[in-house]
């Protein structure tokens, strides 16, 4: 995430009890929660006016998803999800962060437009400058427990934002504290109303039909690739199941996803994470998979690799009814930022636990532009990049980025 300092004077609530005592002239009955209430069991803090009028739909016709892979944040990736909510000048909009851990170093990012905290239209490098889109206030919850996931104002902030991120973290807590809760249902209904929601790094491990759910540790390359059952691989839902996974947006059906593809090297568990969601036939597939492998079709078992620094853009096509996925990164990056998709051509040949994996023929296709647009449905638009195996233990090739 990018590391900003805690501006101060800041134009904010720094807490709930202050906003709240500043919407009591508006809303007196709003204010009388925190007369006498113990302690919140969550953090809120805004910058902006998040009591400012905002006049947007409340639903919108087409998917907005933001996959970020981690490390520096993408600014133009944020500045999309506020013009894909219909934020303009004279609007007005919310922007909300969830988080389970951390602090409200976003607001700042997401609403000002360089480090002397201007609203100029003159937008710096590292910062989103939102106010100048016409953004009203940036909002960040901390969420640290199951009973701060079911609150009713942690919801009712939530359910009020015109878009949504899930920052960085772990993702097992997401799991752990707010799958199964009011907070879970909220989420579905902002997707269900196609309010623009996005994720990077432990935040976007959550946003596929399938989640890497990290439970009891984070799981390397060479541990999955060695043992696709390895401890360490904990899948959500599980058992897995073509339903009742965390959030699941529907334009990610059959997929999982990973971060910081290039800088961790990911790709081998990542390729394993797809060969656990393909399921048993006869003596091929994997105990437990639920999917389909094969080179054609939607409902086939898939997964998006994100390196760092990089996001992809998930839009949904409203004449066509297709999705389709365009890849940005920053003008300063020093990485490649690319995008990988993955799909094996066939099913697993040995998936058993404590035996290195064995799957030929995974196809590899990466995204390194902003030009191209990728059709996450037809997994079309791009040739595939290279065809790897998974055998011994290891990829062949070896460096498949």
């Amino acid at each position: 995430m990018t590391k900003l300092p805690n501006p101060t004077p800041r134009a904010a609530w720094r807490s709930l009890t202050a906003l709240l005592l500043a919407a009591a002239c508006a809303a007196p009955g709003l204010a009388s929660a925190a007369k006498g209430a113990a302690k919140p069991s969550y953090e809120y803090y805004a910058t902006g006016n998040p009591q400012a009028t905002v006049t947007l739909p409340t639903s919108y016709a087409t998917t907005s998803l933001v996959l970020m892979g981690g490390g520096p944040d993408v600014d133009e990736a944020f500045r999309w999800m506020i013009t894909r909510a219909g934020i303009k000048p004279g609007t007005g909009g919310r922007f909300v962060v969830i988080r389970a851990t951390g602090t409200d170093a976003y607001d700042p990012y997401l609403y000002y437009s360089d480090a002397s905290l201007s609203t100029s239209t003159t937008v710096a490098d590292q910062w989103v400058g939102g106010a100048s889109l016409g953004l009203t206030s940036a909002e960040t919850l901390v969420i640290p427990s199951v009973s701060a996931a079911n609150d009713p104002t942690v919801n009712a902030i939530v359910a009020r934002a015109n878009a949504v991120f899930i920052a960085g973290g772990d993702q097992s807590d997401y799991i752990n504290y707010w799958k199964g809760t009011a907070l879970d249902q909220t989420l579905r209904g902002l997707l269900a109303r196609n309010v623009p929601v996005g994720g990077t790094s432990a935040g976007l491990a959550v946003l596929g039909q399938f989640d890497y759910a990290a439970l009891k540790g984070s799981v390397t390359t060479a541990q999955a690739l060695s043992n696709p059952y390895h401890r360490y691989i904990t899948l959500d839902p599980n058992p897995l199941a073509l339903t009742g996974g965390f959030i699941a947006p529907p334009a990610l059906n059959s997929m999982i996803l990973d971060s910081h593809l290039d800088a961790r090297d990911r790709m081998g568990r990542l390729v394993t994470f797809v060969a656990r969601l393909v399921a048993q036939n006869g003596s091929t597939g994997c105990p437990g998979g639920v999917l389909p492998a094969s080179s054609s079709g939607a409902a086939t078992a898939r997964g998006i690799g994100v390196d760092v620094e990089t996001a992809l853009l998930v839009q949904g096509n409203q004449a066509t009814g297709g999705v389709s996925a365009r890849r940005v990164t920053n003008v300063s990056t020093t990485t490649e930022s690319a995008v990988y998709f993955v799909r094996p051509a066939v099913a697993p040949s040995t998936c058993v636990a404590g035996a290195p994996l064995a799957m030929y023929g995974v196809e590899i296709r990466k995204l390194a532009d902003s030009a191209t647009v990728f059709d996450l449905g037809n997994w079309s638009g791009l040739p595939v990049y290279k065809t790897v195996d998974a055998v011994a233990g290891q990829l062949s090739p070896a460096n498949p980025y």
